[in-house]
């Protein structure tokens, strides 16, 4: 599915990656409400980069990159039903793998 949303300046657009076994604590399942969200994320769209003295700086990440980020970073959006995320690339810890 392509999306057709292209990020401002030194901004990205992340879709967060699901977690793949239910986290349980002594045998009880905690429910979705309940649980973290994952800190880990695809990048989706990526802008153009910050412009600095005139000069455009390009981003260091692209589309397709596995990512760690900040627990509080970015803007939830909805976009065509999906969760998504909009954030600077400073917000941006790492680069998985």
């Amino acid at each position: 599915m392509a999306i057709n949303i292209k990020p401002l300046a030194d901004r990205v657009l992340v879709k967060r990656l699901d977690e793949e076994e239910e986290q349980k604590i002594g045998g009880i399942i905690i429910p979705d409400t309940a649980k973290e969200k994952p800190q880990e994320a695809e990048i989706v769209a990526v802008g153009p980069g910050k412009t600095e003295d005139g000069k455009r700086i390009e981003l260091e990440v692209k589309v397709g990159d596995k990512v760690l980020f900040g627990k509080y970073s970015g803007t939830e959006v909805k976009i065509e039903g999906e969760e998504y995320l909009i954030m600077r690339e400073d917000d941006i810890l790492a680069i998985v793998g």
